[in-house]
């Protein structure tokens, strides 16, 4: 069986886009991209999941490194990771220009 090698940067943004690939993740990062920073539970209202749903989906992410997460009393806030970001914006965009059309 053929393997793929991958360089570092490779592999980092396939972490990323896996976290992303999933529905509820993708929309958990675009509320977090449109707020600025997010209380789980304001999550919970927004999304048509349970709570516990959204706490695994935020770990998921948290692991990922696409989010960061902080304790405010009985509250988890959370905020994307700028880093994260840049990853998947080199990567489109190394993407973008070796593409040929």
């Amino acid at each position: 069986m053929k393997t793929i090698v991958q360089t570092t940067d490779e592999a980092r943004a396939v972490e990323l886009f896996r976290a992303l690939a999933n529905p509820v993740r993708f929309r958990i990062v675009q509320s977090l991209a449109e707020r600025g920073e997010c209380v789980v539970g304001d999550l919970v209202l927004e999304l048509p999941v349970s709570q516990p749903t959204v706490s695994e989906h935020l770990r998921v992410l948290r692991e990922a490194g696409i989010v960061r997460g902080t304790v405010d009393g009985p509250n988890r806030c959370y905020c994307l990771n700028p880093d994260a970001l840049a990853t998947l914006r080199a990567a489109i965009e190394l993407i973008e220009a070796r593409a040929c059309c």
